[in-house]
C-alpha cells in the first residue's frame, strides 16, 4: 500500500495522484504540484488515503507545497486572462479565414504555455494562427483538437432530464455506451431520444445498465412459450422488466385465447443464459433450477 492524495485540475477532470508527505490534507484543499506541463494549481478531491502499488503510475511525483493566497490570486488573475485570450483567438481565427470552433482557453499556472482547445471538420493548418498568437502573448501555444463528446464536457449544459450534464459535472472519462444498452432498457431507439447534447449516445444509458442485464435474465422474451402455475401453457406477448411481470396469450376452454398477467414466479420457462453473466444472477439461476427439480420430484410422489 502507498499513501497518496488525489486531484483534479478541472471540473470534473481525470484525477491524478500525488505523494503527500508529511501533509495532513484533506477533500476540498488546494495544492501546488508538479506535472508533465509545469507546476500546476489543483484542488483535492480524494484527501490522504492509502491505495494499492498497482493503481499508482510510478514514478509518483510529491505535493510541492499547500497552495497558499498568493497562488490563489495568481489561479484568479489566469482565469481572468484566458477569457481575454479567448477573444484574440477568436478574432485571429476569422483574420485566416479558418473553419474551426474554439471552446476554451487554459493557461498553465506558471503561464509557461497557453493551451487553446477547438473543434473542427477535418484536419487544419494552424501554423499561421500560432505565429500570430505567439507574437501577442510571447508565451509557447498549443492547439489542441476536440472531438463534439469532449466539447460537451468543457462547455457544459444541461440535459433532457433537466440536470447538469453527467460527463461536465461528474464523469472523470468517458465510458462506452452502445446501442445494445438501449435495447436491453427497452428504450426508443429514436437517435433524438437516446442521445445527448453532444449528439452521442447518453453516457446515462451505462448507469442502469447492470441492473436491466440482471432483471431480463430472469424474465423469458417475446415470443417464448411458458408454462403457468394453473397448468395453462402459452405464448409470452409482453414483459415488464422493472415489474417482473409477464403478459401471455393462453389458451382457455374451448380453444379460445386470452391475455392474462403473471408474476415471473408463477412461470415456468428455460430462463435466459447471457456471455459474462454475473456471480449473483448465476445463483438465482441455480435457484431456479434447483427449484423445478423439486417441482418435478413432489409431482411425481403425488
Amino acid at each position: 500500500m502507498i499513501k497518496v492524495i488525489g486531484v483534479r485540475f478541472r471540473n470534473a477532470g481525470k484525477i491524478y495522484y500525488f505523494a503527500p508527505g508529511k501533509l495532513e490534507i484533506k477533500n476540498g484543499d488546494h495544492v501546488i504540484v508538479e506535472t508533465a506541463r509545469g507546476v500546476e494549481y489543483g484542488c483535492v478531491v480524494l484527501g490522504n488515503r492509502e491505495v494499492e502499488d498497482n493503481k499508482v503510475v510510478q514514478p509518483l511525483k510529491s505535493v510541492i507545497r499547500m497552495a497558499n493566497k498568493e497562488d490563489e490570486d495568481r489561479e484568479m488573475s489566469n482565469r481572468k486572462r484566458e477569457k481575454d485570450a479567448f477573444k484574440v483567438c477568436q478574432e485571429k481565427i476569422r483574420k485566416h479565414n479558418l473553419e474551426m470552433k474554439l471552446i476554451d482557453v487554459e493557461y498553465t499556472f506558471d503561464n509557461n504555455k497557453i493551451l487553446f482547445y477547438f473543434t473542427a471538420d477535418g484536419r487544419i493548418d494552424f501554423r499561421e494562427l500560432v505565429k500570430d498568437l505567439a507574437s501577442v502573448f510571447k508565451t509557447r501555444i498549443e492547439l489542441r483538437q476536440v472531438g463534439v463528446r469532449d466539447e460537451t464536457k468543457i462547455v457544459g449544459g444541461v440535459g433532457i432530464c433537466g440536470r447538469a450534464l453527467c460527463c461536465h459535472s461528474y464523469l472523470s472519462d468517458f465510458i462506452a455506451v452502445s446501442i445494445k444498452m438501449a435495447k436491453e432498457q427497452n428504450l426508443s431507439l429514436n437517435p433524438t431520444k437516446i442521445s445527448g447534447v453532444c449528439g452521442r449516445l447518453m453516457c446515462c444509458l451505462k448507469n442502469e445498465e447492470e441492473t436491466y442485464e440482471y432483471l431480463n435474465s430472469k424474465l423469458p422474451n417475446v415470443g417464448d412459450y411458458v408454462t403457468t402455475d394453473d397448468d395453462l401453457k402459452g405464448e409470452v406477448q409482453s414483459v415488464s422488466v422493472l415489474r417482473q411481470t409477464v403478459k401471455v396469450i393462453v389458451m382457455v376452454e374451448r380453444d379460445e385465447k386470452e391475455i392474462r398477467e403473471y408474476k415471473v414466479d408463477q412461470l415456468k420457462f428455460k430462463p435466459r443464459r447471457k456471455k459474462g453473466k454475473a456471480d449473483v444472477e448465476d445463483k438465482e439461476l441455480k435457484k431456479l433450477e434447483a427449484l423445478e427439480k423439486k417441482e418435478g420430484k413432489n409431482k411425481q410422489h403425488d
